[in-house]
């Protein structure tokens, strides 16, 4: 039987060194290897073997088998490698590949929000948030709103069963920063603001904001005036020009708007901003909230300013209308894609 074996081994490698495809291979697995195979035939007759032969018999069948399982993976490797290297024959591996799934690009407010970061970041303004979802006092009252004011009627603003309300600009994170910072204060505060405005083509319900707060010792308007300007020019190019109209907000005194020309925007003045020196009211509120006189008004100075990164959005693709940019519209957001 020993012989048998050896007879069937050295055939049955010749067969598979020889085998020109996977098909053939796995033939000639189940032809040795079966249930029904070769091998499998002569192990049956193991039990006819004397008790002296069967060691040898043994010995010679896992031998036969373990060579003709080797020889079969090796083949079958190999029968891999000659398809994967015909398959490539003639393709230059060097080209560039042919992407099958589009290349997506950040949204045109993620890159204005990112650009706004980056000048403000040049003037050493750093980056502050809070919560979305804030109280009256933070909201309101630390920024010398009075309660008859239009903001605080429901009908404004959106209030929670418990009183809370979703914050109507991001000023409420002004003054968190200075409840837990002493000047000096250098920051931007950037985020979604909410108000019960009906959706159309110039007003969200939900929008983006970008407030500053500058406070230390000496802050005069003319730095309120210079960052508000190199903020604009570098945004919408050197040849923009600026200007200040006084208006009216309860949180500083005195209050300016904000408009701007520029040949990028069509040559036409257009409100874009508001702005004032920190009025002093709310530095008390802050000093109330601390526990001390940290925010002195007699010893320290700031300025505030808020912009709206949807309209900048707007007024810098010249969009028609402000639901483009929450449509998700792969058609409009593909004429962003850097």
């Amino acid at each position: 039987m020993v012989d048998q074996l050896h007879a069937l081994r050295d055939a049955a490698l010749a067969d598979i060194a020889a085998a020109p495809d996977a098909a053939a291979l796995g033939a000639l697995r189940i032809k040795y290897l079966g249930r029904q195979g070769a091998l499998a035939t002569l192990s049956d007759g193991m039990k006819t073997l004397t008790k002296e032969e069967r060691p040898a018999a043994g010995k010679a069948l896992n031998e036969t088998r373990n060579a003709l399982t080797a020889a079969l993976e090796s083949r079958d490797a190999a029968l891999t490698a000659q398809g994967e290297s015909a398959a490539l024959a003639g393709v230059d591996l060097t080209l560039p590949g042919t992407p099958t799934v589009p290349l997506g690009s950040l949204h045109p407010m993620t890159q204005l929000l990112d650009r706004t970061v980056q000048i403000f970041r040049r003037l050493g303004f750093a980056l502050a948030d809070g919560p979305d979802i804030d109280d009256e006092f933070h909201c309101f009252d630390a920024l010398n709103t009075p309660a008859d004011h239009p903001a605080r009627n429901e009908q404004d603003t959106f209030y929670l069963p418990d009183g809370r309300l979703l914050r109507t600009h991001t000023s409420t994170v002004q003054i968190r920063t200075m409840e837990t910072q002493g000047p000096p204060v250098r920051i931007i505060a950037p985020g979604a603001a909410y108000r019960r405005d009906e959706t159309d083509a110039t007003h969200l319900a939900q929008f983006n904001q970008v407030e500053g707060l500058c406070v230390d010792a000496g802050v005069s308007l003319a730095d309120l005036k210079g960052t508000v300007e190199f903020f604009l020019k570098e945004l919408f190019g050197l040849q923009t020009k600026v200007r200040f109209r006084p208006h009216f907000f309860p949180f500083t005194e005195p209050s300016f708007e904000v408009d701007l020309q520029s040949p990028a925007l069509g040559g036409k003045w257009l409100e874009l901003a508001g702005c004032g020196m920190v009025d002093p009211a709310v530095f008390a509120a802050v000093n109330q909230s601390r526990g001390d006189d940290a925010y002195d008004p007699e010893k320290i100075s700031g300025y505030a300013f808020g912009f709206g990164l949807d309209r900048l959005a707007m007024l810098m693709a010249d969009l028609p209308d402000i639901r483009l940019l929450i449509e998700n519209d792969v058609r409009f957001l593909a004429q962003f894609a850097g």
